[in-house]
């Protein structure tokens, strides 16, 4: 079971099976205010600069970070490579687009965002390399959670040491869709995936469980089904703790999940 805990005032949600350093974050201990308080992490949301500057650094401070590298996030499925050259502080140049990082550099911090959409941090104990990765619904179907796995066995990560954490997002609960979602779930999971998927009430939708989708796609790349933590907490349900984008309807800051390779 995910837990919480409170360092430095932030309140942070951290796995059971993630022995490094790490973190998704919640909305609570950032100084931002209006629609975007208090722990804003989202530099494209419309805040001030200086109060997301100021959350970035209570968020360095209570994880001990000292390089921490972003990605342009753009809902697909690349995975890069990154090292302490690609650390930059808020608001710094970003030059590529990625949705997932992967590092084997001791101390190099890795951050994905979201708001709804699926967060998943990887670790290798053995090897010492990390990996985070942002999965949306074209993300998920687009298996971004086995390239991650793979952009980790191409640095010596054997899958089956692989230990990952699906964080909170929107659930089963609250993710209806229209037909292109389960479309898609079945074209990558094929009749297994229909176990993902629950008709709604509603003509023409239906009801998709991502975290599921996630996991079993891990599963599929070696991860064993016992190395994987999936957090029960549904972003939309909880609105109150997390930033959601489709109970907002955008009107929303980010949250980030964060791993420091070890």
């Amino acid at each position: 079971m995910f837990r919480e805990i409170e360092k430095d005032g932030l309140r942070l949600m951290t796995a059971p099976n993630i022995s490094a350093r790490h973190a998704f974050t919640t909305r609570f201990g950032g100084v931002s205010g209006g629609i975007w308080s208090s722990l804003n992490l989202g530099e494209n949301r419309g805040d001030d600069p200086e109060a997301v500057r100021e959350n970035y650094r209570r968020l360095k401070s209570a994880l001990g970070i000292k390089g921490l590298v972003f990605s342009k996030q753009v809902h697909k499925t690349r995975v890069r490579y990154v090292a302490g050259a690609d650390a930059r502080e808020p608001y710094g140049p970003l030059p590529y687009e990625a949705d997932g990082l992967v590092t084997d550099e001791a101390g190099l911090a890795l951050i994905i965002f979201t708001a709804d959409c699926i967060p998943i941090l990887l670790h290798d104990p053995k090897g010492h390399i990390a990996a985070a990765a942002h999965a949306g619904w074209r993300g998920t179907v687009g298996n971004i959670a086995g390239a991650a796995v793979e952009a980790m066995a191409s640095l010596g990560s054997a899958p089956a040491d692989i230990r990952a954490a699906i964080g909170p997002g929107i659930s089963y609960c609250c993710f209806e869709t229209g037909p292109e979602v389960p479309e898609a779930v079945l074209a990558v999971l094929g009749g297994d995936g229909e176990r993902f998927i629950k008709p709604s009430a509603n003509a023409g939708k239906a009801f998709v469980d991502l975290k599921g989708v996630n996991r079993e796609l891990l599963v599929r790349a070696g991860v064993p089904e016992e190395n994987i933590s999936v957090s029960e907490e549904c972003t939309v349900c909880r609105h109150d703790k997390y930033w959601s984008h489709r109970y907002t309807k955008g009107e929303r800051g980010s949250q980030a999940s964060v791993i420091i390779c070890d």
